[in-house]
């Protein structure tokens, strides 16, 4: 069966991983919640760190406002996975990957597991699942 329409993956940069790996830990929170406002929307970003206002997001971006510990963890690991998506696909694709339901997660959208999660082991798994969609071996498979 043909599917029309359905995109697919770009040849990704073998370097991304470890690229995007750094960038979500080293670049200030301004710059990450601005990627996904930028790939994904200000209401979307929101969700994903767990926030019910949209306009924070808009704070977080200007540096007026910093957000707590776990907004700031979520928004890190939506990073990763968002990046990786948007670099292979496109936003369109990133911001269904994020609501779709996904078997690597129990069924669970990723955007749930983000939100909903409150500890770095309930988020672990969202970005092994954004790697599977994109074709990157998990890291102890590369060292085979």
């Amino acid at each position: 069966m043909v599917v029309l329409g359905m995109p697919t993956a770009k040849t990704l940069n073998p370097d991304l991983r470890g690229t995007v790996e750094r960038e979500a830990i080293t670049l200030d929170i301004a710059r990450i919640a601005g990627y996904l406002q930028d790939h994904l929307g200000q209401k979307i970003t929101a969700y994903l760190a767990g926030n019910d206002h949209a306009k924070t997001v808009g704070l977080w971006i200007s540096g007026k406002v910093e957000p707590r510990d776990l907004p700031k963890t979520r928004l890190r690991y939506a990073y990763q996975a968002a990046r990786l998506l948007v670099e292979a696909y496109d936003d369109e694709t990133a911001k269904a990957w994020f609501f779709g339901s996904n078997a690597l997660l129990d069924d669970d959208a990723p955007a749930f597991v983000l939100r909903h999660g409150t500890t770095p082991d309930d988020l672990r798994l969202v970005i092994p699942a954004a790697r599977n969609l994109v074709g990157i071996a998990p890291a102890f498979a590369e060292a085979r």
